[in-house]
């Protein structure tokens, strides 16, 4: 066994190697750029080596400094992680040149299954369905626009040495063909190098799930289940869940045993995943194998008990795998959340900043045996940079069952308290509530067919709506009957502060009732639903929460309950279930003062173009005078390795350009004017 591994990439990925090589005695090595001096994965690992800048061509993608570092620290083995190298023939061939172990699969394994087009036809004749396409190099965007016509719409384009949703477009259009081929050529060179991209049909109304594999050096390979990973968002997972609602144990048999038949017709080892597009009467096609550990291999672990990590770095030691496939066991559910740094009511678009305040949920398994994990790579007071992926951390459910998992989930998000940065925690917990997530009844047009318009914030209503009321106002009955007595005014004159309050929701008042004292409150809700509705009810709330945390815990009725709250001038900023809003807690007498208040109206930006995101201007696309129509290609900005194309809202008169190609840009700057 190694004594010394490097870990040749950053991140949550690379602290999560670290840990599963200490549990195994292994040192430990890790590399990081200018902008990753204080990451979290430096301060984890035995040793660390500056590798260079902070753009990835010029430190995590060269080679030779890894090597390098390699030398330097006497590290006899290198896991890749994902991204970067992990895919790379190259880096494994200078590795083995060098006498370091790669711990990941052989050179012709990585040749063969790590591009996209070489992939789809070793599985072509190995006898495994694949979808239809052209596997040719295409060398232009018309070229590209008559394979489509010949193969028929929409079409899918992919980078050849892509992943990640890097490189990746769905056209239903030859316009759309043309403009998604330069894209996709731009993006697959800047994230990995190549652009070259192929065209293969798209499956309306797909599911994509994948087949988890991990192979010995001995000609062992088993299949660990599958996770489905379809809602996505530009081709990117966003959550992931294993195993999965659609397949029964006939259909999973055969996926895996078609993923295993092409790992040995490739002498595959070490963990690699065949990924599959699945139609809603469980056909299946083949898309690609990745030769590398995946993000979402958590859901995996949770559900079979097996360690990738490790099962990686004992198959690149030479031993054999200590189970069979008999042995592979399927337990309960597991459902991932991808929490990132992205304004979700911005279209998603990319945030950076310092993480002011981190609080994910606490980690372990319960009573009730459901279990919390969160793989991260940040910690409070750190940065996401602008450089890297914008992922802050996987946070990772499971239970029994999908229901108990999707719950767990739920709870876990409405503990996670990020601050400092803008994410996409509301996101994740609207999607665990919405109803066709909860059927199962996905597809990876899911977020695209459910949030058309974009996200927005759900809408206060029923249960969630009077766990908000009744949290604000107990902390607000908390904290100004324990400000009251402090000052000495609930001892003055036969004092008594009222008990009735008016919360403000969006401009709708809901009147409550609360009594009790700390840690146990009673709230009626005197108009329920407003609108003339005066049911009455009453929730019973016990929480031992102090001023200062930024979760309120608790039961409501009995059921634990998790509410994100931060104090504002009038009341509270409050996120539970997907639902953030502000909360205005009023005695009466002040509800009456405040409805005389004047409202600040916000500046108008309508004839203005914003920078949507911190990022690089790859180009400006019309000039001062130009007349634009609604829909037009305006500018292109990259952030996070993405290519965002800004496009015009409505038609007018390009009046001034501030901004121009190579510029980088703080969020809302402003890229040009319209007359």
């Amino acid at each position: 066994m190694f004594s010394k591994i490097l870990i040749a990439n950053r991140g949550e990925i690379a602290c999560r190697v670290i840990k599963s090589a200490k549990k195994m005695g292994i040192k430990t090595v890790a590399v990081y750029s200018d902008a990753d001096k204080d990451a979290l994965h430096v301060d984890m690992a035995d040793e660390a080596v500056h590798i260079g800048p902070p753009p990835a061509a010029e430190s995590y993608l060269i080679i030779d400094r890894i090597l390098d570092a390699c030398r330097q620290t006497g590290a006899e083995a290198v896991h890749p992680g994902y991204g970067f190298l992990s895919e790379n023939s190259k880096f494994a061939e200078a590795l083995d040149a060098a006498g370091i172990a790669f711990i990941g699969p052989p050179v012709g394994a990585i040749e063969a299954m790590g591009d996209k087009i070489e992939s789809k036809r070793a599985a072509d004749a190995a006898g495994v369905t694949t979808v239809p396409g052209f596997l040719g190099v295409i060398e232009s965007a018309e070229e590209a626009v008559t394979i489509a016509d010949e193969i028929g719409y929409p079409v899918m384009i992919k980078a050849s040495a892509g992943g990640g949703g890097k490189g990746m477009r769905v056209a239903y259009s030859a316009d759309e063909v043309a403009e998604g081929f330069t894209r996709a050529k731009s993006e697959a060179k800047s994230s990995f190098g190549d652009d070259r991209v192929f065209v293969e049909k798209f499956i309306v109304n797909p599911r994509h799930v994948e087949i988890q594999l991990i192979g010995d050096k001995h000609g062992n390979v088993v299949y660990l289940g599958e996770r489905e990973c379809s809602i996505q968002r530009r081709n990117q997972k966003v959550v992931e869940e294993a195993p999965s609602p659609l397949l029964d144990e006939k259909t999973r048999k055969a996926m895996g045993e078609q993923a295993v038949a092409l790992a040995k017709a490739v002498d595959y080892y070490s963990a690699g995943t065949v990924e599959f597009v699945a139609g809603q009467d469980k056909s299946f096609y083949f898309l690609e194998m990745n030769t590398r550990l995946q993000v979402e291999h958590p859901v995996t672990e949770l559900i079979t008990g097996v360690d990738l990590v490790e099962q990686m770095i004992r198959v690149a030691a030479g031993e054999k795998l200590p189970f069979m496939q008999s042995d592979i066991k399927l337990n309960g559910w597991a459902v991932e959340s991808r929490v990132y740094a992205e304004d979700p009511y911005r279209n998603f678009l990319p945030s950076i900043g310092r993480l002011v305040r981190y609080q994910p949920p606490i980690e372990g398994t319960d009573d009730d045996g459901l279990t919390i994990r969160n793989d991260t790579g940040v910690y409070e007071g750190g940065e996401i940079s602008m450089f890297y992926d914008p992922m802050i951390a996987k946070l990772v459910t499971h239970g029994p069952d999908r229901k108990s998992a999707i719950e767990h989930m739920s709870r876990a998000l409405d503990a996670f308290y990020i601050e400092g940065i803008q994410h996409n925690i509301p996101f994740l917990s609207a999607l665990m509530e919405h109803p066709r997530w909860i059927e199962g009844q996905l597809s990876t047009a899911f977020i695209a067919e459910e949030y058309p318009d974009g996200f927005y914030p759900r809408a206060p209503s029923g249960h969630v709506e009077r766990v908000i009321c009744a949290v604000a106002t107990c902390v607000d009955h908390f904290q100004n009957t324990r400000r009251r007595g402090i000052s000495g005014q609930m001892h003055v004159g036969g004092y008594r502060f009222p008990n009735r309050r008016v919360v403000r929701l969006d401009g709708r008042e809901v009147h409550v009732s609360v009594s009790g004292e700390f840690p146990d409150y009673s709230i009626a809700f005197l108009n329920v639903g407003g609108g003339g509705d005066t049911e009455a009810a009453t929730l019973h709330v016990h929480s031992h929460w102090l001023p200062g945390q930024p979760v309120w815990t608790g039961t409501i009725d009995g059921e634990a309950a998790s509410v994100q709250i931060k104090p504002t001038l009038t009341g509270y900023a409050l996120a539970h279930r997907g639902v953030s809003l502000k909360a205005d807690v009023f005695t009466e007498k002040e509800a009456e003062l405040a409805a005389l208040m004047p409202e600040k109206i916000p500046p108008d930006t309508s004839r203005l173009l914003l920078c949507p995101m911190p990022g690089l201007v790859v180009s400006i696309a019309v000039a001062e005078g130009q007349e634009i129509k609604a829909g037009e290609t305006l500018a292109v900005v990259e952030a996070m390795k993405m290519e965002n194309v800004l496009r015009a809202e409505r038609d007018g008169t390009v009046s001034k350009i501030h901004a121009e190609q190579g510029d980088s840009l703080a969020v809302d700057a402003v890229i040009m004017e319209f007359a």
